[in-house]
């Protein structure tokens, strides 16, 4: 794999971390402020939104420069949003900071993909992708779980700052590392959306709403159900993130292994497995070590669907890929945005922090079902151009010729 994939992680490690820290911060957060937790679930659902509108804004932006600066902008736009969320003397302006920094996240992702797949031989494009996206799971081992400890020792303030450092890293790496590529030539705006023609784009960008918010209808209250449910202290949140981050990278190494050989058997079983721990979770939540283990489960089983889904958008937008992948990234947000909203009503119905859970088994059960109808999709039109072949070949015999 080429040294440029580096850098894209490094910058994706950033992402990734001022994406998920706050799940652990929500209570320091709602309490600074004085807001309920499924108020401060607006952190969350105000950054995914930010994502999806900031995908397609950024990404045809970015057509009129090359990508490389591109991918440079995108990080200081980032590092401006977590530095106003670091210095935000209350909480509109926090979530103001939030939004601005998540406009970065989807065209970061997004060409950094096609990026990413350009650097490499055809056959090893999920790799390439996978690789990319090893910077957002290690944000999770690593990132996530320190952001955290900072911010329940030195205060949430302190871990934004860092992470507004660690944009400042990423953007050095970026600078240093990715290749001057050119502008993007001959792409027009007609063009990409062309590609959300193709209900096979559609239906892969569905899954991931519907899949990985599956996963967030769950993690995004992690703290105050580990806490309150089985029976946690607050230090404890630290590791049990580190467990699901763990889990994230091992399925993101084993979905960009398998995607390019079995990708829709993949993840009709990520998927389907992802709705049955989910359900699970709501008793397991009960339990220390149950918990422990449900959780490196939704990691693993969540980010196992994450190059297979990228790469089937890449593929099935081939012609156009740039503004697809951003937002296929997008999709990803929206998912997240939908469950912590969903997940946030349950709480305030008053149906307890494992009541997201049940929400989270049937998002991930309904993309399963959208997987299901993609593939037989797929099979039928493969089949059309055999049946017409077959149904037209009597017509095609010579015709006799009477003297």
């Amino acid at each position: 794999m080429p040294l440029a994939l580096l850098a894209l992680a490094i910058g994706a490690f950033g992402i990734g971390t001022t994406e998920f820290v706050i799940m652990g911060l929500l209570p320091e957060v709602a309490g600074d402020f004085g807001v309920s937790i499924p108020t401060a679930g607006f952190l969350v659902t105000g950054y995914a939104l930010g994502v999806v509108l900031g995908a397609p804004l950024m990404t045809v932006l970015g057509t009129k420069i090359s990508r490389k600066r591109m991918l440079m902008l995108l990080i200081g736009l980032f590092v401006v949003g977590n530095v106003l969320s670091a210095v935000a003397p209350a909480f509109g302006v926090m979530l103001a900071g939030r939004v601005v920094a998540s406009l970065a996240h989807g065209a970061f992702f997004g060409i950094g993909s096609v990026v990413a797949a350009e650097l490499v031989a055809p056959e090893k494009k999920a790799g390439a992708i996978a690789m990319m996206f090893t910077g957002l799971t290690v944000a999770n081992v690593v990132g996530v779980p320190l952001g955290t400890l900072v911010g329940q020792t030195l205060g949430w303030r302190m871990t934004f700052a860092i992470v507004a450092a660690l944009g400042v890293v990423g953007l050095a790496g970026i600078a240093k590392l990715i290749p001057d590529l050119p502008k993007p030539q001959g792409v027009r705006l007609r063009h990409e959306l062309a590609a959300f023609r193709n209900v096979q784009v559609l239906l892969a960008m569905a899954m991931t709403v519907l899949g990985f918010g599956g996963v967030f209808a769950a993690v995004t209250y992690l703290a105050p159900m580990m806490t309150d449910v089985a029976g946690y202290a607050d230090s404890s949140v630290t590791w049990l993130l580190v467990l699901f981050g763990l889990g994230m990278v091992a399925g993101n190494l084993i979905g960009g292994k398998f995607a390019d050989r079995a990708l829709m058997p993949l993840l009709f079983i990520s998927l389907g497995a992802l709705a049955v721990v989910l359900a699970l979770f709501t008793f397991t939540a009960h339990n220390k070590i149950a918990a422990a283990v449900t959780i490196a489960l939704i990691g693993a089983l969540g980010f196992a669907t994450v190059p297979p889904l990228q790469k089937r958008v890449l593929d099935q937008a081939s012609g156009a890929p740039t503004l697809a992948s951003a937002v296929s990234i997008g999709a990803f947000n929206l998912g997240n945005a939908l469950s912590a909203w969903l997940g946030g009503i349950v709480i305030a119905a008053g149906l307890g922090y494992t009541a997201p859970n049940w929400v989270g088994a049937a998002l991930a059960g309904s993309a399963l079902v959208l997987a299901i109808l993609s593939a037989a999709l797929e099979r039928r039109s493969a089949a059309v151009p055999s049946l017409v072949v077959t149904g037209t070949a009597p017509a095609e015999q010579p015709t006799p010729v009477h003297h």
